[in-house]
């Protein structure tokens, strides 16, 4: 229960920061085809997500797609927290940068003070867009917003993966990827810390498989073997 606060002989209640969703960023586009053939892996989580990540990247071969990542963070822990993992991985992980271009082989982790979206690169494949608008479900960076763009741009070519995390963040947006054809994964229960994100997306059935976390790497290995759509 949230309790008044006292202002001369008046009551009122505290403020409670609104909760924006993925519209005060970016529209919707349903139906958009994909600007271009290049995959991209979406990763989302938040509580107990570092280990979540550490287990997840350090699994993958150097060969993977370009790989972007909102991970509940403060700004301050964000680029430290890239240049160790990137310390522990075969593939490249670093901080993300607004306007450099996708990389095969590179995780981009979204800084803490902005979300992340894709936009199409000036030639072809992609780019990193980072925006400084207001929080999304109370987050920013937030996984809906990533996940919105990843639907509005790379839509069939796309992963979407869900894991460990507190609250709902990420469940509107992977439903927004799977009705654009990308192919999803969620943690199950039982690897999560907190079973809430992942449970949300399963609730909407926005999740075409929910695995144990140890199993998330192969199947993405085995997943980006497939041929990309036009």
């Amino acid at each position: 229960m949230v309790m008044p606060r006292k202002e001369g002989a008046v009551f009122k209640p505290l403020d409670i920061a609104p909760s924006h969703s993925a519209d005060a960023i970016l529209p919707r586009q349903p139906g958009r085809l994909a600007l271009g053939r290049q995959m991209v892996i979406a990763v989302g989580s938040s509580t107990g997500g570092t280990e979540a990540l550490r287990v997840l990247l350090t699994a993958l071969p150097e060969t993977m797609p370009p790989i972007i990542i909102t991970q509940h963070m403060p700004e301050m822990f964000t680029k430290s927290f890239a240049a160790r993992l990137d310390s522990l991985c075969k593939l490249t992980v670093k901080e993300a940068e607004d306007g450099e271009r996708l990389q095969a082989g590179t995780a981009y982790i979204a800084p803490g003070h902005s979300h992340l979206l894709i936009k199409p690169a000036s030639t072809i494949g992609y780019a990193i867009s980072l925006n400084q608008g207001p929080p999304v479900n109370r987050h920013r960076p937030s996984v809906d917003v990533m996940f919105r763009s990843a639907a509005n741009v790379i839509g069939r070519n796309a992963i979407g993966v869900i894991l460990t995390g507190m609250g709902r963040d990420g469940a509107l947006g992977m439903d927004e990827l799977k009705e654009a054809g990308a192919h999803n994964i969620a943690q199950d229960e039982a690897s999560c810390v907190v079973f809430g994100m992942p449970k949300e997306a399963i609730a909407l059935g926005a999740a075409h498989e929910v695995l144990g976390l140890s199993h998330i790497s192969p199947r993405l290995v085995a997943l980006c073997q497939r041929q990309p759509h036009d």
